[in-house]
């Protein structure tokens, strides 16, 4: 369900000429279309013309604190808006999918509500008013194959329009020997977080995907930050328990799975229990200099190569 390395040229349409306003976003080579609206904008989002078109659609907003979200289907989908738009009132946002020339037919987006039903149930990150996941529609094996292309491209465009529900930041946890590095020039070295008044041990590394914290690391077992002005990180820490990243063991929280965090700080966070300066409290493993001193080293070597 990748779609490979290769650079993917996207583009995004401001269509109100602002960014919390209605949104359009294609990708070369691709057939599909996307369009994301505030639930303030519902009028002028269904009066356009791929509102009635085939295809599914997001509803995303929140309950009782937490992110919810309902994904569906139909061949009119500006129908489907309108009936939530009376049976529904905790949504803010919704995303269109369709294509630009209407091709999708009835088959294909049960499929793909189907698919991103089970997607957004695996990951876990936002709870779902869906009651069950559809099942999927027999397609033949090329059917099926040009969908999970589609869903490919789909996926990568929708964390453009900062749509994180499908994401997977969770890792399968991996068994690799990681030597700490000495002079910093390990490709993806070995960073450390300790605090041995907590018990608290951590190692993460510096991937493509993000700050990855390693599996079996330590970390708080709940919140003990202001939960008022933490930037989410509360609200994170609270998910990775309820998803099963983080394990209760004893005094503490282990992580289950290796995680990939935006920034040393949210790992940082998420491990202490309260607002963090990650970039200082990271260490290089085995060495007393910190993430910031790795990181101003590695744009110094950076700057001072010929190009």
């Amino acid at each position: 369900m990748t779609i490979g390395s290769v650079g993917r040229s996207l583009e995004l349409f401001f269509i109100d000429g602002k960014p919390e306003g209605m949104q359009t976003a294609e990708v070369f080579n691709w057939t599909g279309h996307v369009l994301l609206f505030p639930r303030t904008r519902i009028k002028a989002a269904l009066e356009r013309k791929e509102a009635r078109y085939t295809g599914v659609y997001l509803l995303l907003g929140e309950a009782d604190g937490a992110p919810l979200a309902y994904i569906g289907e139909g061949e009119d989908i500006a129908d489907r808006i309108r009936s939530h738009d009376q049976k529904r009132d905790w949504w803010t946002q919704a995303v269109l999918v369709t294509t630009g020339a209407n091709t999708l037919n009835k088959a294909h987006v049960k499929y793909l509500e189907s698919r991103l039903v089970e997607i957004a149930r695996s990951v876990k990150r936002w709870e779902l008013e869906n009651a069950n996941t559809p099942p999927r529609p027999g397609l033949s094996e090329a059917a099926q194959a040009n969908m999970e292309s589609f869903l490919s491209y789909l996926l990568m465009t929708l964390p453009a329009l900062r749509i994180d529900i499908f994401q997977e930041f969770a890792k399968p946890a991996k068994t690799q020997e990681c030597e700490a590095p000495t002079n910093g020039t390990s490709h993806s070295p070995l960073f450390e977080l300790i605090l041995k008044k907590h018990g608290l041990s951590a190692t993460a590394q510096l991937e493509e995907e993000g700050f990855v914290v390693l599996a079996q690391s330590n970390a708080r077992l709940r919140w003990v930050g202001e939960s008022t002005a933490d930037g989410g990180y509360a609200r994170l820490h609270e998910q990775l328990r309820a998803s099963g990243v983080l394990v209760e063991q004893d005094t503490h929280c282990v992580f289950a799975k290796s995680y990939a965090f935006r920034s040393p700080s949210a790992a940082a966070a998420v491990i202490i229990g309260q607002n963090t300066n990650g970039p200082k409290a990271w260490k290089l493993a085995g060495t007393s200099e910190t993430f910031r001193e790795w990181e101003a080293r590695q744009i110094d070597a950076a700057t001072t190569e010929p190009a």
